[in-house]
């Protein structure tokens, strides 16, 4: 036996043990529903280990878990016969918080109760949730495999240190004993334990036992205990037989997410391939969403017995973010992360998951279009991946998209590709989009002003990702994406070319357009008169295949070099500033004009200029002239 040894917790678990105690004060039997979760999932880690070591299972084959409660002591023991832990994996798992976004989680913390239970919940409390009744957690543990003489003691206050030490522990698995606050002895209540463990843990594929009613406080002999709950995996169970609440708190189950679920569906497929999914869209996003190396990925069952906790091979990346089961009868029970990236049978499955993820998605979206608001405003920018990572499916994403535009009644992306099709001009051929840094800035284009005097939508393009994402997408209901500042813009569409207004002509403004030429020079690509314009006296095109700027950014970001690319000048030749620079007799002037100009329409574009310093100094010179 070893020398006890104390160890201080991780810094971010400190707060987070404080906050829970008190956030969750109004909530705290979500303790026995996910330590019951950690229990059930050690024993199916053990059953699935034991498929390449039998003997794993050869001193206790029967997993359970067992809870048992001593109200004159006021403790409750949750005691498993799974996989265990050792000394290294205790240290690990219960004195670090094992997830990313840790810090990023404390900073969203507020102080008020609600809101932080809200969060917390988000976040996923697991074992910690125990704090919230105990005063102190003793932890007693062995790992399969190991000798008697590798059992673990971990035993915590919660105040931000733990002790640890070797013991003696002939059986396998981990118990779990609670010393239940003054203020939370009303969970040493063997009638309420057994309520909550039917409301949150009915579904456990493993039996829960407790004491037969009308036994001894004493006697905790196993053959005195019977089985809580219903001990039958929910995803085999008839849909029939299932109610909304068993399906919810199921999610909580794989998710350990306080919040409902948005939708979920629950499939048994039979015929050339045989399986069974349930398949849940969370209503909120992970802190962790974003971390790219974080695993995720759908639990994995084997004709019922677990294999992976991420398999990630069932559904694209894009989709990140659902959770679920899938339950093959057809893979091998050995089968591996490895094996399952080149399995056809795994592709197969993957394919009619996305599907049913989609299905899910498109109902949220025509039956409960303020649901899939919340949605989209969660997770719209991950599915926005979704047409370059998925071209078999890109038409039906492409229907899922949502996006602000200049018909959107605010300021929350309100209007789908279809809403843009169904709103269009008879003679429309594009679908018109413009991208700036933020919605005021998208706003405040001077490229609009033709299509607010047409009356022509345009999509307000704000988020880096979108104008990847109309590269990827291209057409929608054939109408072609284009950026209303790339290129000559087609002034025919939208009313056939009648708004009264005619096209300038670039003859008679050539000697404004050469005298621009010579101050501007190797700053612009070009220079040429344009109709587009209606308020503003200047404003830069690209070239027609010159990368945008949301591009050129995402690559620059990540190190990747960006070729050069000059704007092209347009000017308004009615607007009375563009009118008096081209009467302007003094060059010098001229020149001070012109590059106000130039500088002017870099700013509306949101563009930062070379030389801010240079621009107030000429500005202040024309003022005071």
């Amino acid at each position: 036996m070893t020398t006890r040894e104390t160890h201080g917790f991780q810094a971010e678990v400190k707060q987070l043990l404080h906050l829970m105690i008190h956030s969750l004060y109004s909530n705290r039997e979500i303790f026995l529903r996910e330590l019951i979760s950690n229990a059930s999932d050690a024993a199916d880690k053990l059953r699935f280990e034991a498929i390449a070591r039998p003997d794993y299972l050869a001193e206790d084959a029967e997993l359970k878990v067992r809870v048992v409660v001593d109200p004159e002591a006021g403790t409750i023991s949750i005691i498993d016969n799974g996989i265990g832990m050792s000394r290294d994996e205790v240290i690990e798992q219960l004195g670090t918080i094992a997830r990313s976004g840790t810090a990023e989680f404390i900073r969203h913390l507020s102080g008020d109760q609600r809101q932080d239970a809200n969060l917390i919940g988000q976040f996923g409390v697991g074992f910690y949730s125990a704090f919230t009744v105990a005063d102190r957690v003793e932890v007693l543990t062995r790992r399969a495999g190991r000798p008697a003489g590798e059992g673990v003691r971990w035993e915590s206050l919660g105040d931000g240190e733990f002790t640890i030490e070797t013991i003696e522990r002939a059986e396998r698995g981990t118990s779990v004993t609670l010393h239940l606050r003054a203020d939370a002895r009303e969970f040493a209540d063997e009638l309420r334990l057994r309520a909550l463990i039917r409301k949150y843990s009915d579904h456990i594929a493993f039996p829960v036992l407790m004491r037969k009613a009308g036994a001894k406080a004493t006697d905790v002999e196993e053959t005195r205990e019977e089985a809580v709950n219903a001990a039958r995996a929910l995803w085999t169970r008839s849909k029939s037989e299932i109610t909304d609440e068993d399906y919810e708190e199921f999610y909580r189950h794989i998710s350990h997410d306080f919040a409902e679920p948005l939708a979920w569906s629950h499939n048994r497929v039979e015929g050339k391939r045989v399986y069974t999914s349930l398949l849940y869209v969370p209503a909120r996003a992970p802190f962790d969403l974003w971390n790219r190396e974080k695993p995720r990925g759908l639990k994995l069952y084997v004709r019922r017995v677990f294999i992976l906790d991420d398999a990630e091979q069932f559904l694209p990346l894009y989709l990140r973010f659902v959770r679920g089961v899938v339950d093959s009868d057809e893979l091998a029970l050995n089968v591996s992360r490895e094996l399952l990236q080149h399995d056809p049978e795994v592709e197969a499955i993957r394919g009619g998951l996305t599907k049913r993820v989609l299905d899910m998605l498109e109902r949220l979206a025509a039956e409960q279009p303020e649901k899939y608001a919340g949605f989209w405003k969660e997770f719209g920018r991950v599915l926005k991946e979704g047409p370059a990572e998925d071209h078999a499916n890109r038409e039906r994403i492409a229907t899922l998209l949502r996006f602000t535009s200049t018909r959107s009644a605010g300021d929350e992306p309100d209007r789908s590709l279809a809403d843009y099709v169904a709103g269009k001009a008879a003679d429309q051929k594009h679908i018109w989009y413009v991208t700036a840094d933020s919605l005021a800035a998208a706003r405040g284009s001077p490229h609009l002003e033709v299509f607010r005097r047409r009356n022509v939508e345009v999509l307000l393009l704000t988020d880096p990702i979108d104008e990847w994402v109309t590269g990827h997408l291209q057409e929608f209901g054939e109408l072609k994406f284009r950026d209303i500042r790339r290129g000559e813009l087609d002034l025919t569409e939208g009313d056939g070319g009648k708004d009264g207004k005619p096209a300038p002509n670039s003859g008679e403004h050539k000697a404004l357009l050469e005298r621009l030429e010579a101050v501007l020079g190797e700053d612009v690509e070009e220079i040429r008169v344009t109709s587009r314009l209606t308020e503003s006296p200047a404003c830069l095109a690209m070239s027609e295949f010159d990368m945008g700027p949301q591009l050129r950014r995402i690559l620059a970001a990540s190190g990747q070099a960006v070729p050069d690319a000059r704007p092209i000048l347009e000017i308004n030749p009615d607007h009375p500033l563009v009118r008096r620079l081209g009467a302007e007799p003094d060059e010098a002037r001229f020149g001070e004009l012109a590059r106000v100009l130039f500088d002017q329409a870099l700013l509306a574009e949101g563009r930062p200029l070379k030389d801010p310093a240079a621009f107030v100094q000429r500005l202040n010179r024309l003022l005071a002239g």
